[in-house]
């Protein structure tokens, strides 16, 4: 998910530095395509669809998907309308079609996000994929598991684990190359 502006923020007044570049950030995709491997393995979940959450999400169920040799084709998920704050902020400037390439009754479902922060995105993407079916398991898998958490949603898989100040945002620049951001007010 790319960095929204918070309304108490001046334009220009905000720092941006590099976190992760590509090349760790493909070491910590190689690291997380490993763990799902295992717990795919160990929870005898069989022939997965991934579904990558706009934008971010996108970019690295791309690539999670690639290093896993998936047989079904990646799906793709749109949360605008199911968010709980869109009544305050509107609609995001990009909707984007969401495509679930087949049916999500009683298979296992792999969930990747950039970056997981609130949950509430995950909380969104779960409501939208259970109107398109009921899956036996959903894995979530996320690119960034920081803190602030308000619901109770933690990640099966997290290729980095960050305690930032409340004001500090992460940002995933990409989809070639990869790179993640750290941005606060100054």
């Amino acid at each position: 998910m790319p960095w929204r502006q918070r309304s108490s923020w001046k334009p220009g007044c905000v720092s941006r530095r590099s976190y992760a570049s590509q090349d760790r950030i493909q070491t910590s995709l190689d690291a997380m395509a490993d763990q799902l491997r295992t717990q795919l393995r160990a929870r005898s979940l069989n022939d997965p669809l991934m579904v990558g959450i706009h934008t971010g999400g996108v970019w690295i169920a791309e690539q999670l998907h690639r290093r896993l040799a998936l047989r079904e084709p990646l799906g793709t998920l749109d949360i605008s309308f199911y968010r709980d704050d869109f009544s305050r902020i509107g609609l995001h400037p990009q909707v984007h079609p969401s495509d679930l390439p087949v049916t999500l009754d009683d298979r296992a479902v792999i969930l990747v996000d950039d970056v997981l922060q609130t949950g509430r995105t995950i909380r969104a993407a779960l409501n939208n994929l259970f109107d398109y079916g009921r899956p036996a398991a959903v894995l979530l898998a996320v690119l960034v598991a920081r803190g602030g958490r308000e619901l109770p949603i933690a990640p099966d898989v997290a290729g980095f684990h960050l305690q930032l100040l409340p004001s500090t945002h992460v940002e995933l620049s990409g989809p070639d190359p990869l790179e993640l951001f750290l941005v606060q007010p100054d």
